[in-house]
């Protein structure tokens, strides 16, 4: 695994979501990454040293991006839709699923030896009776079973808004208010920063599987924090 300065490679899927645009700032901003090749079917809201902006007209057909894909030592999949935005169950399992496992493949042919960092959610379970907690559970479980190079689930709770997103939706604004009241709570809410210094640290360390819940997402970031001022 490269760790000195300038050398790991990394891509994400979905870096304009609240998530997603967390993840993205925390890899930018260390020295040890060389490149973030971000994955987006509109304009990147900002540009920065590193930053490499790549078009997707069709999330479930990923071979334009074969070039963008290779050479990479980690993948953060952020891509996704909340059920409560989406409503609608196959069009959830669309987004969630079959978005998810075709980056998969697209990543397994490219870069085989690449990580694949999944954003999950937490309550996933496959005997859960809710749909969007099934959907994740069976789009962790495939994920796992496709051979990557190795496939992290993350599964936080509620997120905090570290780095806003560049539009703040209705969607975005309850979950500051409802952030403001668990941020205390260790195991029901963590920064979307946090998030991408968890991955970053996990790569760091050759991580390759697991299941990482809320309140470990939170210590992986804070000995992330600890190791870079060191």
């Amino acid at each position: 695994m490269a760790r000195e300065t300038g050398q790991l490679k990394a891509v994400v899927f979905g870096p304009t979501g609240l998530i997603g645009m967390g993840v993205t700032r925390a890899w930018l901003d260390d020295p040890r990454v060389a490149e973030v090749r971000a994955v987006s079917r509109r304009p990147l809201p900002y540009s920065a040293p590193g930053l490499r902006p790549v078009e997707c007209r069709d999330f479930l057909d990923l071979a334009p991006l074969r070039e963008s894909l290779k050479g990479i030592d980690a993948v953060c999949y952020c891509l996704g839709r909340s059920y409560s935005e989406v409503r609608d169950a196959a069009e959830y399992r669309r987004i969630t699923y079959d978005f998810a496992l075709a980056a998969g493949r697209a990543v397994l042919a490219a870069s085989p030896s690449a990580t694949f960092h999944f954003v999950s959610g937490s309550g996933t379970s496959l005997q859960s009776r809710m749909n969007w907690s099934r959907v994740k559970a069976e789009t962790e479980q495939a994920l796992r079973e496709l051979g990557l190079g190795g496939c992290v689930c993350w599964r936080p709770a509620g997120i905090l808004h570290e780095v806003k997103p560049d539009r703040m939706t209705a969607y975005h604004r309850m979950g500051v208010a409802v952030g403001a009241l668990l941020r205390g709570f260790r195991s029901l809410s963590v920064g979307n920063r946090a998030i991408g210094e968890a991955m970053l640290h996990a790569t760091l360390d050759g991580r390759r599987e697991a299941i990482v819940e809320n309140r470990e997402i939170r210590d992986l970031a804070n000995r992330y924090r600890a190791r870079s001022r060191n």
